[in-house]
């Protein structure tokens, strides 16, 4: 949270705090901000122990970093999703069968016989379904 947070910087905000508060001010507000992070570090605290006693013996048991969401790679988890199933077998595939087509629609205008369409198989991907 705090990464480049180094010495020089926090003691540049000190002495920025020193001239804007004034030395008569800064020990009061010193101690407020040390009884607020007390504070603070108690409710984190009182909130683990409330959870603990909650959850019972099971607690020590989580493994809280596999619960981390940052680990979480979408790819990976849908590939092992899909090697853990068993192979489906393919949906056979059905070949359309070719009707004559009427005579208006198969006219060329310059009068030459129509060319010869095959019946082509629409592409089908098992994978994908």
């Amino acid at each position: 949270m705090f990464n480049g947070l180094s010495f020089e910087k926090l003691l540049l905000v000190g002495v920025i705090a020193v001239f804007l508060l004034g030395p008569d001010k800064l020990p009061s507000y010193a101690a407020k901000l040390g009884r607020l992070v007390r504070t603070l570090r108690d409710y984190a605290n009182g909130a683990k122990v409330r959870m603990k006693e909650e959850m019972g013996p099971e607690f020590d048991d989580v493994d809280w970093k596999k619960l981390d969401p940052r680990q979480y790679d979408p790819r990976r988890i849908i590939r092992e999703a899909l090697l853990e199933d068993a192979p489906v077998a393919a949906a056979p595939v059905i070949k359309p069968v070719s009707k004559p087509q009427p005579a208006y629609l198969s006219r060329q205008k310059d009068g030459a016989s129509p060319q010869p369409t095959a019946a082509v198989a629409t592409p089908f991907d098992s994978e994908s379904t």
